[in-house]
């Protein structure tokens, strides 16, 4: 969890949830389950096709056909629930408030009145076991909350009906690479344990969170009733709006942006927050930037070239197993630099270099979630001479490949160590 978040107390003793303290910390150093998917070097927008005995996982695609995907949905058995209304249109989610407890009726009425919000939604938010994992979940209204999530996950009415019917949505992400069975069911345990159906891959797109469940779920595991509430307000000042809702919350509740408009001391646009559509800030490495030190270069490189062979493991983050923002976390943290959790943030943390001006050290990134493809959900590191070093995927150990800048490439950044301690909340 970020240095400036409270680890907030536990629902329950031992398998209770974990509540969450901020949301662009929902997992980035305590969950971090982070997109893992491996990016193929030499083959321009392809990627490994779903093999395993776990059910039909899904193949990678390339960048063209991504507009074309359909989400994956099960057909749950209905329990009785009403029909999910339809999506009325899309919303940024700029901000997101937790609690450790239910927040007062009052208080979401107060964040809808705070200027330059224009959307305010109550869900449930805490970390709990799935599988054996803990996995940063929301509980919400499938209704009224959809508008939330990423385009494709927003617009798909079977999806959202199978949260309703009593089902768990998980990311593209965490159904790839934690080959999950659609239809089929994972364990989950809050303050009881149960079995729920997989109803479908879908990315939420917020920062760190990899399953969604109806509000009635949640508070059947355990996880406090309203106990957090989503913010869309695109047009506002954050750090104000920040401000301004700390002012009518209760003590113990954290208020997190899930978009960063300030970096490195100087205001300049930043990725936006669930979408990231390219790495770095806008235009070519700045002259401002603070880069590694030689020493810092050298140790992160050579603590990263250690890793090689060793597991990957969707949400390990070392020291003998990684996913790919896990690797990249632990090789920067070797070298003194603390890096947030999730590769969508790692993205954030130094300005954008061309490909032509690469050195070791730079991240590269890329757009391999069709569910939502301007997310960005893989990282890799640059190693010199036309070679990366990358956890790609399940089944498959750390390993040095070319670099790939096809069809799935979102670009390239220059860590700034002070700026990656921002992102990361230590500072």
């Amino acid at each position: 969890m970020r240095d400036k978040a409270r680890l907030l107390p536990a629902v329950a003793a031992v398998t209770a949830p974990v509540l969450l303290g901020v949301a662009a910390a929902l997992g980035i150093s305590a969950i971090g389950p982070s997109a893992g998917t491996r990016a193929v070097a030499g083959k321009a927008g392809t990627g490994p096709g779903a093999t395993g005995d776990a059910g039909p996982l899904i193949p990678m695609l390339g960048s063209a056909r991504l507009a074309s995907f359909s989400l994956p949905v099960a057909q749950l058995r209905r329990g009785g629930t009403a029909d999910v209304a339809p999506l009325r249109g899309l919303l940024q989610a700029d901000m997101i408030v937790v609690a450790p407890s239910s927040l007062s009726a009052g208080t979401l009425p107060a964040i809808r009145r705070l200027p330059g919000v224009t959307a305010a939604q109550s869900v449930e938010a805490a970390k709990i076991q799935v599988n054996g994992k803990f996995t940063a979940v929301l509980g919400v209204d499938p209704s009224a909350f959809r508008g939330f999530a990423a385009p494709k996950t927003a617009a798909s009415d079977r999806l959202w009906q199978s949260v309703a019917d009593g089902g768990m949505a998980v990311s593209y992400t965490m159904g790839k690479l934690d080959k999950l069975l659609l239809g089929g069911t994972v364990h989950v345990a809050g303050a009881k344990r149960e079995n729920l159906p997989v109803g479908g891959f879908g990315t939420v797109g917020i920062e760190g969170v990899d399953a969604v469940v109806s509000d009635a779920v949640a508070r059947s595991l355990g996880m406090p009733a309203a106990n957090a509430i989503v913010i869309s307000a695109p047009h506002a000042s954050l750090a104000s709006l920040a401000a301004a809702a700390k002012r009518v919350l209760p003590h113990a509740a954290a208020v997190e942006p899930l978009m960063t408009q300030v970096a490195a001391g100087v205001t300049k646009p930043e990725a936006t927050a669930a979408g990231v559509a390219a790495a770095g800030s806008a235009g070519a490495l700045g002259s401002t930037a603070g880069a590694l030190t030689q020493s810092e270069a050298t140790s992160m490189l050579s603590s990263a070239l250690s890793r090689r062979g060793m597991p990957y493991i969707w949400g390990a983050a070392g020291p003998s197993s990684f996913d790919c923002s896990g690797l990249v976390q632990w090789s920067y943290a070797r070298a003194g630099v603390r890096m947030p959790r999730v590769a969508a943030d790692q993205a954030r943390t130094g300005p954008a270099v061309p490909v032509s001006q690469l050195q070791p050290g730079d991240l590269l990134f890329y757009h391999t979630d069709p569910t939502a493809p301007g997310y960005i959900s893989h990282v890799a590191i640059y190693i010199g001479n036309g070679l990366m070093i990358q956890a790609p995927e399940p089944g498959m150990d750390v390993e040095i490949v070319p670099v790939s800048i096809g069809t799935e490439f979102a670009g390239a950044i220059r860590v700034d160590p002070a700026l990656a301690a921002a992102v990361a909340g230590s500072i």
